[in-house]
């Protein structure tokens, strides 16, 4: 559950910095080790990159500014993967017209609820002298502190000045202050400066002829980094001080973030993002022949991948191999009449979404999230299962691995018939597809382990035949051969690719920006990673606390495009 936004505490009541914070962290989870030191390495200067926020990063921006309640009104424009990852191609796209239009939607909606009688006197912390005129120093009071949370730095003093003046004409056009207010507070969360992270760079003193992300480009980067949100009141003081350029300061904040409960929010956005969830969002699965799978399923499929990950990784500081292997994971109804295992439904009223800890036995075929509907549904067509598609997904999310896509002359007609009395399963199937020579290489890389995973029909459940035809899950990967899902989990968890992916993958997402193998700084973090038995949150602290993590290029060179 949500605390009392940031914004209400200081403003209603004047609280400090510190208090803020205590309250806001008192329910964060205690006994968090402190990792080893971050990687050292040759500094590598990066592009500055301009990113559009993604519409969850707006959506807590402004949650955590003005309150939950606070409903926003209008759509984002769609998003581009670049990489494998949005939070890369968020540095290559812009907004059209009718984007915009959707952002001042937005941004009108929100001031107006923010300025409302059921919200002001909580969100504004002064009173007019009065209503039905301007009064500048209240309006400045107010934008001055919202402004800090909304630009993620302080207002400039001609910022300032031209949102006191808006107000102030449209108060005096309306007759109303709160109506001047809210048209202003909307210029102000319409700006380009809100939207995109615009990052400001300056001379490096520890380094001579070196540039570094400014303090409160610093603080951004870290928190959407780490809890994919704006930075809070204390990061922000802590970068206004210039605590935040020191290495003390540094890991200071990194620490007080890690050990917060909002890290678990950062965390579900990474791999949100690198398992491509996004895509969930278009998936169809055919009625007549998978008549569980509903809606509820998929978005329930989704919270167990995430649940899993967030129980092994941080809640029990796991190795991150293991979530390939873990028998442990949660269990809704819905999702139980999938993996057709019993969950009593104990929940108030009946209620159908009850998460409840489930453990499969030691013996039992599934285990590790390439066995959990999200995997198994996503990369499978509507009507049938897909080795070809879940092969290549392996190769490319788990393993890094790029995949050619087919040539445009490809014949997929017998891949596809799933009636075929000659070629009953897909191994079979794909074995005569396959003898097409333009085929076969891609095939090879993919289709082993694509059906190790046959086991599993197109929305998930398990099954030991297809029309009637036993099927063959041995395979190999990389020459480590395996039979069936449960012996992919453990060679996937055992290769080499499934770690430094992982790290490629973090580092690239912290950065946005897509990293090359020889990068010093990503291949040091992939030897820390393997040597601090591959915990997610240590390799997250050696990230933020990381030089190469804010060098940045001189601006002269700097080759990203203004929005």
């Amino acid at each position: 559950m949500r605390v009392l936004p940031r914004i209400v505490t200081v403003l209603a009541t004047g609280a400090s910095v510190v208090a803020l914070f205590a309250a806001c962290s008192a329910d964060a989870p205690t006994g968090v080790a402190a990792a080893a030191e971050a990687p050292k390495a040759d500094l590598v200067a990066r592009d500055i990159v301009t990113r559009r926020l993604t519409p969850e990063q707006y959506e807590n921006i402004i949650a955590d500014v003005f309150g939950p309640a606070i409903t926003l009104g209008g759509r984002f424009e769609p998003e581009l993967r670049m990489g494998g990852l949005l939070a890369v191609g968020s540095g290559t796209v812009s907004v059209t017209a009718a984007g915009m239009e959707q952002y001042d939607v937005m941004a009108r909606k929100i001031a107006t609820q923010v300025v409302d009688t059921r919200h002001r006197k909580i969100l504004i912390p002064c009173q007019p002298k009065q209503d039905k005129a301007p009064d500048d120093a209240c309006v400045a009071k107010f934008m001055e502190r919202v402004g800090r949370l909304i630009y993620r730095r302080p207002l400039t003093g001609m910022e300032t000045k031209a949102y006191v003046k808006a107000a102030h004409v449209a108060t005096e056009k309306t007759q109303d202050f709160y109506s001047g207010l809210s048209l202003s507070l909307g210029a102000l969360l319409a700006s380009p400066k809100f939207i995109f992270r615009q990052e400001m760079v300056e001379p490096d003193p520890d380094h001579p002829g070196q540039f570094r992300l400014d303090a409160y480009a610093k603080a951004s980067r870290l928190s959407f980094f780490l809890w994919n949100a704006g930075p809070d009141l204390q990061l922000l003081d802590a970068a206004e001080k210039g605590t935040l350029n020191t290495d003390q300061g540094l890991a200071h904040e990194v620490d007080r973030m890690l050990a917060s409960r909002r890290l678990e929010t950062g965390v579900r956005a990474f791999f949100t993002d690198n398992f491509g969830f996004d895509e969930f969002a278009l998936l169809t699965k055919d009625a007549a022949l998978f008549p569980k799978f509903s809606a509820q399923v998929a978005a329930d499929a989704q919270e167990q991948t995430l649940k899993t990950i967030v129980d092994l990784l941080l809640t029990n500081r796991g190795d991150y191999r293991d979530i390939f292997t873990t028998k442990k994971t949660f269990m809704t109804q819905e999702l139980g009449a999938i993996y057709r295992v019993p969950v009593i439904n104990d929940g108030p009223n009946g209620a159908p979404d009850t998460w409840k800890p489930f453990e499969f036995s030691a013996d039992d075929p599934r285990g590790g999230i390439l066995t959990q509907v999200a995997f198994t549904s996503l990369h499978s067509p509507p009507g049938r299962g897909s080795p070809t598609l879940r092969g290549k997904a392996l190769r490319e999310v788990i393993l890094c691995q790029k995949v050619p896509a087919p040539p445009a002359a490809v014949n997929f007609n017998i891949v596809q018939d799933t009636n075929n009395q000659v070629y009953k399963t897909a191994r079979q199937r794909l074995n005569a597809h396959a003898t097409e020579s333009m085929c076969t290489g891609c095939h090879k890389i993919i289709d082993p382990m694509g059906l190790a995973l046959e086991n599993f029909d197109g929305a998930g459940a398990y099954r030991t035949t297809e029309n009637g035809a036993s099927l063959d899950t041995s395979g190999a990967l990389d020459g480590k051969p395996f039979n069936g899902a449960a012996e992919l989990g453990r060679v996937i968890h055992d290769h080499p690719a499934t770690a430094s992916c992982l790290v490629n993958r973090l580092s690239s997402y912290a950065v946005g920006q897509s990293l090359a193998n020889s990068d010093p700084w990503l291949t040091e973090s992939q030897k820390f990673f393997a040597a601090n038995g591959y915990r997610l949150p240590d390799l997250m602290r050696a990230i933020a606390t990381s030089d190469g993590f804010y060098r940045v290029k001189p601006p002269a060179t700097q080759t990203a495009a203004a929005p």
